[in-house]
């Protein structure tokens, strides 16, 4: 039972530092996002304006060439700011698929010795300051689903943009801000991580009591 349980812990210490780099990963991502999304929504409604405007009726009408031209310049600038949030989206994919390799590493150490040697008390076993373990790998398929939900959010947002519909394009800061608030109302990532933590040092101060 003790072996298990201090590989348990072992893979658990190796869940926290990787969900650690993930979080950091995953906000300095997310931070790139908002000042992508600002610039293509203005670009889009430049682009809405050009669309508008009576060029004919204009001193411009004696350049009809000018209007092709500057669509062009813009629909490229607006096609590599897509690309720069491609990138990004790559950023929570990495961050999704280190989460989830570090979750499965976890679990299938579980799956494969802990009901049989842990036995169902020592898994749902609470201490005063600890959470059980059933908690904490619960926690950890929270964190997955998370980023996972959160990486799905962003792939769709920008599968489902078009620049042939800018009034949607100019929409996309709020759309944005709308999905990450939701995100910033579940604290399941830095929860998960302090059950871990709590989980790792209460082992730690039973494997060091005299005795043990």
């Amino acid at each position: 039972m003790m072996a298990v349980m201090a590989a348990v812990v072992a893979a658990l210490r190796a869940w926290a530092e990787a969900a650690a780099r993930a979080e950091e990963a995953a906000g300095t991502a997310l931070a790139a996002w908002a000042p992508l999304l600002g610039s293509l929504a203005a670009l889009a409604a430049q682009m809405r304006a050009v669309q508008r405007l009576a060029w004919d009726a204009t001193p411009l009408g004696a350049f009809p060439e000018l209007r092709a031209r500057l669509w062009r310049k813009q629909r490229g600038a607006a096609e590599a700011l897509l690309e720069q949030l491609g990138g990004r989206r790559e950023e929570l994919r990495a961050v999704r698929d280190a989460v989830g390799t570090a979750t499965t590493a976890v679990l299938r150490l579980y799956e494969e010795r802990g009901p049989a040697e842990l036995g169902l008390p020592a898994v749902l076993r609470r201490g005063p300051r600890c959470p059980s373990l059933a908690d904490v790998l619960e926690g950890l398929q929270g964190v997955e689903r998370h980023y996972r939900h959160l990486y799905l959010e962003s792939k769709l947002l920008l599968q489902r943009l078009s620049l042939d519909s800018l009034a949607d394009v100019e929409a996309l800061p709020q759309s944005w801000e709308r999905i990450l608030e939701r995100y910033r109302e579940d604290d399941v990532v830095k929860d998960t991580l302090l059950k871990v933590s709590l989980f790792v040092e209460n082992h730690r101060e039973l494997s060091c009591s005299p005795g043990s």
